[in-house]
């Protein structure tokens, strides 16, 4: 671990000089409170820039941000769930065309048995975000396998493969194909075949309760205060949703990013094929002809991975170029890879910054902006 950390950052391909107007911005919107907390990490040609740390530990209190704080963030946890199901289909137990029905039979309710595991990873299930229950659901404390039989009762929103719509309760039924399939939950099948073998060990699905002091708590608004089952809750940093529960620490998701430039290898330690990794980072949709032809250009998907959309600012930014791919959560967060620069952006705040995140765009426009040729 120690071999891939620099702290200069032209090692791992950046301008330092314009590397510091990011880590500026951070400082400045921390201290004026408009960021309760913040964790850049950069990298890229086998290194990793140690990560800078600005801001509170808890928005309502005045401890500088531990240096060895822990983040939960939110949908960065949907291409290392898809990652897990990627990990089946090379070993050859799936195939992307498969039914979901194959796995789990029960999901066919309600004419749901066209839905293809791909159509799970491209957002283009049918599937709800989130159900139509999901406060009440949360409210009750009820585990995931109860969302998972909610997930199988309700009907789609679309015929699959026909529009492109986010949905979270797909990645939710991706975590039962993996479950189904390993005889494991997606939260030890990510720690025996991913975190533990990368060297991840402040990273879980869910918390480690031991580790929950190191957690920082994100800004949430009165009206989820009121409630106990927040992004802060217990209930909730230990449920460990598929779509949204990963915790993890700016430098452990670095050695992820790593992993991904390296075409699934990091070190010795191989999580991926080439091939896999090319498949799940080019646009998935192109090749549905009943998608929207707008989508299928301007908004395209990988498996599991964002791709970066042309002339849309949301979250990625402005500068970033055609083969990036990436993801971003609403507790504020943001990773972004560049093959072609070799080079990634991991960025952790904990001010939630949907539907645009501005503050994540203006960052990731200084962190592209301060990269150098290859």
């Amino acid at each position: 671990m120690n071999d891939l950390i620099s702290d200069d950052p032209s090692e791992a391909g950046f301008d330092p000089a314009r590397l510091q107007r990011a880590y500026d911005w951070l400082v400045r919107w921390t201290k004026e409170g408009k960021i309760p907390a913040a964790a850049l990490c950069v990298g890229g040609r086998g290194k990793i820039v140690r990560p800078r740390l600005f801001g509170r530990q808890d928005p309502h209190q005045k401890q500088p941000l531990r240096p060895d704080a822990l983040f939960l963030v939110a949908s960065l946890t949907k291409p290392v769930t898809a990652t897990a199901v990627l990990m089946l289909v090379e070993r050859g137990y799936l195939r992307l065309e498969d039914r979901v029905v194959e796995y789990v039979p029960r999901f066919a309710q309600h004419g749901k048995d066209a839905v293809q595991i791909r159509h799970l990873l491209t957002h283009t299930s049918g599937l709800p975000d989130m159900l139509p229950n999901n406060e009440q659901l949360r409210a009750a404390h009820r585990p995931l396998s109860d969302f998972i039989e909610e997930i199988c009762r309700t009907p789609l929103l679309f015929p699959p493969g026909t529009r492109v719509s986010y949905q979270s309760m797909g990645i939710a039924i991706l975590a039962e194909i993996v479950h189904q399939v390993s005889g494991m939950t997606l939260r030890d099948f990510l720690k025996k075949e991913i975190f533990d073998p990368l060297g991840m060990n402040d990273t879980s699905l869910g918390w480690q309760v031991e580790k929950r002091h190191r957690i920082a708590r994100i800004r949430i608004s009165p009206e989820q205060e009121k409630t106990d089952w927040h992004w802060n809750s217990p209930y909730w940093l230990g449920f460990g949703a598929p779509w949204g529960g990963l915790i993890t620490s700016p430098q452990d998701f670095a050695l992820f990013c790593l992993m991904m430039l390296g075409e699934g290898q990091l070190g010795k330690t191989r999580i991926l094929s080439p091939a896999t990794v090319r498949a799940m980072t080019i646009n998935q949709l192109a090749a549905m002809p009943l998608v929207p032809e707008e989508d299928r250009r301007c908004r395209p998907w990988g498996l599991g991975w964002r791709l970066n959309w042309p002339a849309s600012s949301a979250n990625f930014g402005d500068l970033l170029g055609p083969r990036t791919y990436g993801h971003w959560g609403a507790t504020g967060t943001l990773c972004w890879l560049d093959p072609d620069a070799d080079a990634f952006m991991v960025l952790f705040t904990t001010q939630p910054q949907e539907p645009e995140g501005r503050f994540l765009a203006r960052i990731s426009n200084c962190v592209a902006a301060s990269l150098l040729p290859l």
